[in-house]
């Protein structure tokens, strides 16, 4: 990191500053004048560039495109001219810009609304002109971040002016590949923007197919999070789950638009996100099933086990897989469809997608929160926890008991009932009377290893807790030896 900003350095930017592997470069409140160094672009792990409060001038360099890990460019408060450079739209994770208070002229590129990872921007106190682009971090932008321009169009929220004889013909935005990335439809209501990272379902599902669908006749669940709908494709009759939540923040659109990237068969696929200026949709693919809340007592141990695969298969890929990693948060069965073949597809909701070592807060205070989550003032998640809530699954799984179950007596809580009498080694006192029935010892034994696992990932430490790839290899030697005794 170099930090030289509010020292009254006055003359050129120096095209060199130390090492090209600098990360932070704060050269902001100074006097320094000439234009941005195109040498910026050299410098390959920059991630935060401030030159905001000095006297530069010039045009933008096209060079500082080549940043492709720089999340954050202020250029605000100078004197810089020309137009903004589209080469900005291919900086993969830039999350803020900020060109206020500039003398920078021409239109906005449409492209920079497609950037994925851009948060915020502010154009104010330019002399940009036309269209305002109505996608991604401008859909929903404040009218203090694009005040003081000749602009017009966007949402409500910008506070900008119609755009005269401009029809609101659909609009389509195509990725480098050919594929559809995203589309932008205008109505009465405002403007839709239907994003897709599914090609095929980006083909079949459209804009007027989601908002049909919307109906109270269609309503398959409601939660704290939001209404679930069943939609049909119009052509090609391929069902979908439209849920409707309440209108977010771009910062935590954009972590959506990065679950659509998830794929794995134990975890239910987000095909698109829709959003307009007051309302957010998410469209999951349609599982035809039931909550396992609703199917746990109808399972022989054989489907139980099989449940419990699936979903520590889920969780090891969102760990170990995904980057960063992705936690859930709050694993319940409310989140967790069985197909007919009895596979476990888990749906990451509401709060949201929450990644290690992120300041996000855990907003559920549910029985399947870990307790040092709970007990934390910012409700900060890890997988660690993700593993206390999956234990709780699995005791839950082998007691036929719920989290909330009102007979637990003085114990208070699920896990503590389940440990006290584990530790009595009395099998009957615990396990769900379903499955002693017809059952023989290798069954049995099976449960028993299963319970020690269950208590192993609800231990008060979390460092005591088995990492997810250590759950599937465990669950997967239980389910082998039942197998192998059977084929014997």
């Amino acid at each position: 990191m170099l930090n030289l900003a509010s020292n009254n350095f006055f003359g050129p930017v120096p095209g060199f500053l130390g090492s090209k592997k600098v990360e932070n470069l704060d050269l902001s409140g100074n006097n320094f004048s000439g234009s941005v160094p195109q040498s910026f672009g050299e410098f390959s792990e920059l991630m935060e560039l401030k030159l905001s409060e000095n006297e530069l001038s010039g045009q933008i360099p096209d060079q500082l495109s080549y940043c492709k890990k720089l999340v954050t460019l202020d250029l605000s408060h100078n004197h810089l001219t020309g137009e903004i450079p589209t080469s900005l739209s291919a900086m993969p994770v830039l999350g803020l810009l900020d060109l206020s208070v500039n003398e920078l002229t021409g239109t906005v590129p449409a492209n920079l609304g497609n950037v994925e990872s851009l948060v915020q921007v502010n154009i104010s106190h330019n002399h940009f002109h036309g269209s305002l682009p109505s996608t991604g971090a401008f859909l929903a932008i404040n009218s203090s971040a694009v005040t003081g321009n000749k602009l017009c169009g966007g949402e409500k929220t910008s506070g900008l002016p119609p755009c005269n004889g401009v029809k609101n013909h659909a609009r389509w935005f195509v990725q480098r590949n050919g594929s559809e990335l995203k589309r932008v439809e205008s109505d009465q209501d405002g403007t839709w923007e239907l994003q897709f990272l599914n090609a095929r379902a980006s083909k079949s599902i459209m804009i007027k197919d989601i908002v049909s669908s919307l109906r109270e006749e269609n309503l398959v669940a409601s939660g704290k999070t939001g209404l679930s709908y069943k939609g049909k494709s119009s052509s090609n009759n391929k069902q979908f789950l439209a849920k409707k939540i309440a209108s977010i923040s771009t910062s935590c659109w954009m972590d959506w638009t990065q679950l659509c990237k998830v794929n794995h068969p134990n975890i239910v696929k987000l095909l698109a996100t829709c959003r307009s200026g007051k309302a957010a949709i998410l469209v999951y693919e349609y599982i035809e099933g039931k909550h396992l809340s609703e199917v746990i007592q109808g399972l022989s141990w054989e489907r139980r086990l099989k449940v419990a695969i699936g979903i520590a298969r889920a969780l090891k890929y969102l760990h170990c897989y995904c980057s960063p990693s992705i936690i859930v948060g709050d694993i319940t069965p409310q989140k967790i469809m069985v197909d007919e073949k009895d596979e476990a597809h888990l749906r990451l909701s509401l709060p949201g997608i929450i990644y290690l070592n992120s300041d996000s807060k855990c907003f559920n205070s549910s029985a399947y929160v870990a307790p040092e989550t709970k007990g934390s003032s910012k409700g900060l998640t890890t997988e660690k926890s993700d593993i206390y809530g999956f234990g709780l699954l699995l005791i839950e799984l082998l007691t036929g008991k719920s989290a909330a179950d009102p007979e637990l007596g003085i114990h208070g809580s699920l896990v503590e009932w389940a440990r006290y009498c584990y530790s009595d080694c009395h099998l009957e006192m615990w396990v769900d009377t379903a499955l002693i029935k017809n059952n023989n010892q290798v069954v049995l034994n099976q449960i028993v290893e299963t319970m020690n696992l269950g208590l192993q990932c609800t231990a008060g430490d979390p460092a005591a807790r088995p990492c997810a790839i250590d759950v599937v290899k465990s669950l997967e030697l239980v389910d082998r030896s039942g197998c192998c005794v059977s084929s014997g």
